[in-house]
């Protein structure tokens, strides 16, 4: 996964209006992914809008996930793009799994996400 396709999943995540954006390297840590997004949205709609954004921007790179989960309910999808696996969370959601202590042995991945 390069880091071109990283930020712009992180673009677009970001122009949807979620929120407390982070982007983990773990290769180091994990055997499963080499990076890992995480995100907030506000309600499940924000949420699945977010992820339907996500997979529209990934297409322009030929790619779709070989594995999405929670699209029913909008709590939490997860989207695995080989490489890289995308969580979409409520943030009472994201608040009581603690995702980002999982990785806390990888490296925070700056994007260089732009404002508009």
């Amino acid at each position: 996964m390069d880091q071109e396709k990283l930020r712009l999943v992180a673009q677009a995540i970001y122009d949807k209006k979620g929120t407390d954006i982070l982007c983990f390297d773990v290769k180091s840590v994990s055997g499963i992914s080499d990076y890992v997004i995480i995100a907030t949205g506000n309600v499940d709609k924000h949420v699945k809008a977010i992820a339907r954004e996500v997979e529209e921007q990934m297409r322009l790179f030929k790619e779709k996930p070989v594995y999405a989960e929670g699209y029913e309910e909008g709590r939490w999808i997860v989207l695995d793009f080989v490489g890289l696996i995308v969580h979409l969370l409520l943030a009472d959601t994201r608040e009581y799994y603690d995702l980002e202590s999982l990785w806390k042995g990888g490296k925070i991945v700056d994007l260089k996400i732009e404002a508009k």
